[in-house]
């Protein structure tokens, strides 16, 4: 007697039916499972890793991306309100995205350096501004906060 046999007409069209089956139900299932992680990352707001804010530019050498752990940053994000990527660079750079934006074209309209370790600064390449960068010193690096409409 084989070890595999054909299926009987009745048997092979139960298979058939109850592979369509688990394929309907895995497809979404793995969609929203894939799509449930990504928020859960450690960098979700990270459209294009490897480049700055969206695909604008490659990464600078030295930024290491992060994302806020704040709730409501993460469900901005979510629903498509807003866009947010952040950097670690080593040292106090506060600078060292914003040479980047510059060059692709967005200006300088209104900075401010709130305390020796905190600068604020807000971008566009027209009025009102559509970007806001912030340089924070956390420790011995500085983290770099760009945020804005979604893109």
């Amino acid at each position: 007697m084989p070890w595999i046999t054909r299926p009987s007409r009745g048997r092979g069209l139960a298979l058939v039916v109850a592979l369509l089956g688990g394929a309907v139900v895995s497809l979404p299932a793995g969609w929203w499972l894939a799509d449930t992680l990504r928020w859960r990352s450690p960098v979700y707001c990270i459209e294009r890793p490897g480049t700055l804010w969206n695909g604008l530019a490659p990464l600078p050498a030295g930024l290491t991306p992060t994302c806020p752990d704040s709730r409501s940053y993460r469900q901005e994000v979510r629903d498509g309100e807003s866009q947010v990527e952040q950097y670690l660079a080593p040292g106090w750079q506060p600078l060292a995205a914003a040479g980047v934006l510059r060059a692709k074209g967005y200006v300088l309209l209104d900075d401010e350096l709130m305390a020796p370790d905190h600068y604020s600064v807000f971008m566009g390449k027209a009025l009102p501004a559509e970007l806001h960068y912030t340089a924070v010193r956390r420790g011995d690096e500085t983290l770099i906060t760009i945020s804005g409409g979604p893109r």
